[in-house]
């Protein structure tokens, strides 16, 4: 099973490698430009547009990032016009140490679409450090015996330019016994050597003192200087020899402190203290400090410092062995740092795009980059995110991912996402990064308004105050910010007849509907309208619903008398036969209520009479009875005061005023009754105020006897089609302020009177009075009366 497994782990790696390979070879070659060190801040390096062929303004556009591995920020772009400029001095040797050619990788990122240019700049190196000796003083302790031509290894000068500004060449100052010889090691590093020219005489001369000067190929020049101490022994022919003239060692970059690197071994053939030999770290390379210490007795080499071998993977240790007598050997000690998987992968993140719209498909998320300073399979990396999210990862270019939402996404099924990107590495144990990226979904105006309900009833009593709240609607908008903000309106009614902007107003913001003026029941009961609400998204949606207004009835209507006539110029009389029995219906008082409902249900009272207890009046219907026989002692004229107030709260009323005249039949002429003295009080009104009641009384009289003419006239007709062929249906209504359509009022239990005039009377007295189809009109208004033949001219009273 664990072979199927690395096999399945080697063929990812193989495509891993192969997909970017493919985007290596299909990006652009690598641009190199090339410039010096410790140039100053600001230069120009170069225009990346034009040598990109990008129009000016093109990188702006595309969102172009210039981004440098371990986070060097050397170079800054200017995205308008395409020029790379320098952001800070360059240093070499603090950028690449030892390295040559020193060149600096740069990738040039553009975002919209995403795409990757690579960019190499090389720092040359200026002479900018002068030669120096590791120490101020060297000393060299040379038998006698030494013969002209010998050689004495000096120690080098350290500098830490490269190429001709590096150390070149050694000198020394005039003497009669020495000169110096530069030599070159394999790695082309300069190194002098101490040449014998003359013997040496310790009795004439036992010391001597040089000055050892290294000098560089910079133009101009540095040098650095040091000096070197000769001290003349006895002799000594016999230097020591290391068993080994190279030892290679391993060592992983964990081990512990003060572990045993190699132990070196030297021989000197010589006796006594001549033959003694110390053992010393005598030349680093590279200029590089040395992480290692050797006891000089037994020649083991320790670590004394921790290693890394992302830092420095090879040292290059010289060792000297001196015996005694200041003879000395050289060996060297090779050491290469093993790497272990001691650094976790590292994720950066260049471009991170939140928030994020909905309904957009494969939308770039974020871009970033993963590296790890480990090498081999310790630095190959698995790049992951959590299965059950709408996110994919796209390798793109090198170590380039772009995060890349996998379809459209919906804001209001769910707003946010936290997305953890996991690295791994492939080493052991292995080591993993994970970075977590909250990502949150912008609204899209997706959603219209939605009311809480589809219609709303509102009521309102009638007689309202102006601008009264009488109800809100509510809608509601899944989406957010001011794509749900709501604003509410009234839409255009199309009832031509409905002043909807006279009645009613909507708070725009938050649906509270006011009455604009006060409602009247008997002109408008009900009206309906719509309300829209509109968000503010782009572009903008809206809903509407259906508002029904209903005005109640209230208390607002006296009751009116339509008979007899209250404000007719002369006094209307009834006539009582003084034979009539107990019970006789002397008239009916006829009166409304524009009311409704209860309302409009109305109730007489007798409140004053001439004559108490001759007369009563039916609490429902307003007929007017006698309650006994009536007799001489009567008085022949009566005045009743009826009260008709209706069931409302609170009530209202009317007063009504009947005169009945008693008579001893209908045969006798009837004449007209005698003036009645005025009061008093009425003498002393304004006659101006008389003028005006009087003209006021008359026009309502002539109108309204006008209006009984045209319906007596039409219910005789009806009553002789009657007659003739039985009923037949009305070919229409009757007016509405003759009829009590709530069946409550005084019209539902009425009788019909015919009064005929004598067309040879100039005193108009009454011939006949008859009841004529009682209870007709009310029970069945649809039915008409034929005309009477002999009655054309009839006035009917219900």
């Amino acid at each position: 099973m664990e072979t199927a497994l690395a096999k399945t782990s080697e063929k990812r790696q193989v495509v891993f490698l192969t997909i970017l390979l493919l985007l290596w070879e299909a990006a652009s070659e690598a641009i190199r430009y090339s410039m010096p060190e410790e140039t100053e801040s600001g230069y120009l390096v170069a225009n990346l547009a034009k040598d990109l062929g990008f129009r000016v303004g093109e990188l702006a556009t595309r969102g172009a990032q210039i981004h440098s591995k371990g986070n060097k920020e050397l170079l800054q772009l200017d995205a308008e016009t395409g020029n790379l400029l320098l952001r800070e001095k360059p240093d070499r040797e603090m950028l690449c140490g030892v390295t040559d050619p020193c060149v600096l990788h740069f990738q040039l990122i553009l975002e919209n679409p995403v795409q990757f240019f690579q960019t190499d700049l090389q720092i040359t190196d200026i002479n900018d450090h002068s030669p120096e000796f590791p120490h101020r003083e060297m000393l060299l302790k040379i038998p006698e015996s030494a013969q002209p031509g010998a050689v004495f290894p000096l120690k080098a000068a350290q500098d830490s330019d490269i190429g001709n500004n590096a150390v070149q060449n050694y000198t020394v100052s005039p003497n009669l016994h020495f000169h110096v010889v530069t030599q070159s090691r394999a790695d082309g590093r300069k190194y002098p050597e101490l040449v014998l020219d003359r013997a040496l005489d310790r009795e004439e001369e036992p010391e001597l003192t040089l000055t050892l000067t290294a000098m560089d190929g910079g133009s101009p020049p540095r040098s650095g200087t040091t000096t070197v101490r000769i001290e003349v022994v006895d002799i000594n022919d016999n230097a020591p020899q290391f068993v080994q003239s190279l030892y290679e060692v391993q060592i992983p970059e964990n081990s512990p402190l003060n572990a045993l690197i190699v132990t070196v071994s030297a021989r000197d053939l010589d006796a006594g203290m001549n033959g003694n030999v110390a053992y010393s770290l005598f030349q680093g390379g590279g200029g590089v400090s040395q992480p290692f210490a050797i006891d000089e007795v037994t020649g083991e080499i320790r670590l004394s410092d921790e290693l890394d071998f992302e830092v420095n993977s090879r040292y290059s240790i010289e060792i000297a062995a001196t015996d005694g007598g200041g003879l000395s050997g050289k060996c060297t000690v090779s050491v290469q740092v093993l790497d272990v998987n001691d650094n976790a992968p590292e994720l950066s993140i260049r471009k991170l795009t939140i928030p994020i719209p909905e309904n957009s498909p494969e939308t770039v998320v974020a871009v970033f980059s993963v590296s790890d300073a480990d090498s081999g399979d310790n630095g190959r990396m698995v790049c992951s995110v959590q299965n059950d999210l709408p996110f994919l990862l796209k390798p793109t270019f090198e170590n380039y991912y772009t995060l890349v939402a996998e379809g459209p996404l919906d804001r209001e099924s769910r707003a946010e996402y936290n997305i953890t990107i996991t690295v791994t590495d492939m080493g052991t144990p292995r080591l993993t990064t994970q970075h977590t990226i909250t990502v949150q979904v912008s609204d899209v105006n997706d959603n219209a308004p939605t009311f809480t309900q589809t219609s709303y009833t509102l009521f309102v009593q009638e007689n309202n105050s102006p601008a009264l709240h009488i109800g809100t609607i509510r809608a509601t908008d899944s989406d957010s910010g001011s794509n749900a903000h709501i604003t509410y309106s009234l839409l255009p009614t199309h009832d031509p007849q409905l002043a909807l902007d006279s009645l009613i107003s909507i708070n725009a913001d938050n649906g509270q509907l006011f009455a604009l003026r006060a409602l009247d029941y008997e002109a408008l009961q009900t009206f309906e309208f719509h309300v829209g609400a509109t968000d503010q998204g782009s572009p903008a949606l809206s809903s509407q619903a259906l508002v029904r207004v209903l005005v109640l009835d209230a208390n607002d209507n006296a009751p009116f008398v339509l008979y007899p006539l209250q404000n007719a110029s002369a006094p209307c009389t009834e006539l009582l036969p003084r034979a009539a029995e107990p019970g006789y219906l002397v008239t009916k008082v006829v009166a409304v209520d524009r009311d409704s409902g209860q309302n409009a249900w109305l109730s007489f009272q007798l409140l004053k009479a001439t004559e108490p207890g001759l007369f009563s009046v039916w609490a429902h219907n307003g007929e007017v009875r006698t309650s006994r026989l009536l007799s001489e002692r009567d008085a022949p004229k009566h005045r009743l005061l009826l009260l008709v107030k209706d069931n409302g709260d609170p009530p209202r009323s009317a007063s009504v005023t009947l005169h009945v005249l008693l008579v001893d039949g209908f045969s006798q002429p009837y004449l007209p009754l005698p003036e009645v003295a005025r009061d008093s009080a009425q003498d002393n009104e304004d006659l101006l105020t008389l003028y005006l009641v009087i003209a006021l009384a008359s026009v309502s009289s002539l109108f309204l006897l006008s209006v009984l003419l045209f319906v007596g006239v039409r219910l005789c007709r009806r009553a002789r089609a009657a007659s003739l062929g039985g009923f037949s249906v009305p070919e229409g209504h009757f007016p509405g302020h003759l009829v009590d359509v709530s069946s409550t009022g005084t019209l539902s239990q009425s009788y019909q009177y015919e009064v005929c005039l004598r067309g040879d009377s100039g005193t108009g007295e009454f011939s006949s009075l008859k009841p004529v189809i009682p209870n007709l009109l009310l029970q069945d208004p649809g039915r008409e009366v034929k005309e009477s033949p002999h009655c054309r001219d009839s006035f009917v009273f219900s």
